[in-house]
């Protein structure tokens, strides 16, 4: 299993920073944040970025991400599609080979689940697409919030298998499966190819209507149980990657070196029982 270190763990870092850190804490991978990139290319080429991972070793292994995808006017989807198809050539660039994409808020409490379905199915279709013309897949990450249009790896997945294109899957959130109520024997039922990425996390104890991107904490240090997660993953096979997405505030004030070698030591913990963890992969 390659581990990663993720760019929202250290929001408040520039994008040579994450890298920076990632590669000393002794992460294999870097989930990237987008709109550092958009910074970072503000100032360098597509050709300084890539040196930018070369040079440090580190691969980029996601550009997270595209939100709110779905049941948009024409003028907001055309804005996606456009999004869609930059992050798709910035990836293609760099040798980074997925694109993390994020389901909307529900926009009517009374519609019909066939209907979102449908709407997804459309919308990942058209973006799966324009991603594949840059040899670039699609990680459709599932949120666990009450606000939600699909919540659980039963949903998300009832969704990639529709859409039916080789470049989209999905991500599994361990704190967004707790929050958005997923069983484990969900996790049972998923095919393992279809798991473009897993993010370890965890969440303070908190009632589920309670948790927000903010009330993340280390792995370990809360109430997700992420034995069990990671024990069913394991049973279906997945040994692909694995990064620690962490949006708490409060680790952005931390010393970004400290807190990703913290980040690596507690996601060992939690993953050394399941997986043979490397910093290449494999």
């Amino acid at each position: 299993m390659l581990l990663a270190f993720h760019g929202a763990t250290t929001m408040s870092c520039d994008l040579e920073t994450d890298v920076a850190v990632t590669a000393a804490a002794g992460f294999g991978a870097l989930e990237v944040w987008a709109a550092k990139v958009d910074r970072y290319l503000a100032a360098h080429s597509l050709a300084d970025l890539n040196a930018l991972f070369v040079n440090a070793g580190i691969a980029p292994l996601t550009i997270n991400s595209i939100e709110f995808i779905a049941f948009r006017t024409p003028d907001e989807y055309a804005a996606i599609r456009a999004r869609c198809r930059e992050l798709s050539r910035i990836a293609q660039a760099i040798g980074c080979p997925t694109v993390v994409v994020v389901p909307s808020p529900t926009p009517d409490r009374n519609l019909p689940w066939a209907e979102v379905v449908a709407e997804y199915v459309r919308v990942l279709r058209d973006l799966g697409e324009v991603a594949g013309q840059f040899g670039v897949r699609l990680s459709f990450e599932f949120l666990g919030f009450g606000w939600c249009s699909v919540r659980t790896p039963r949903a998300a997945a009832e969704i990639v298998r529709a859409t039916g294109r080789a470049n989209v899957g999905m991500t599994v959130d361990a704190a967004h499966f707790y929050g958005g109520g997923g069983l484990l024997d969900e996790l049972d039922a998923l095919d393992p190819a279809l798991i473009f990425a897993f993010h370890l996390d965890d969440l303070e104890d908190t009632p589920k209507e309670a948790i927000t991107d903010a009330t993340r904490v280390l792995p370990g240090l809360g109430v997700v149980p992420l034995d069990a997660i990671c024990g069913r993953l394991q049973t279906i096979g997945y040994d692909g990657p694995c990064s620690i997405e962490l949006f708490r505030p409060e680790y952005w004030g931390w010393d970004p070196y400290k807190l990703a070698a913290k980040a690596r030591e507690a996601a060992m913990r939690v993953l050394a029982p399941h997986f043979r963890v490397s910093a290449t992969g494999g």
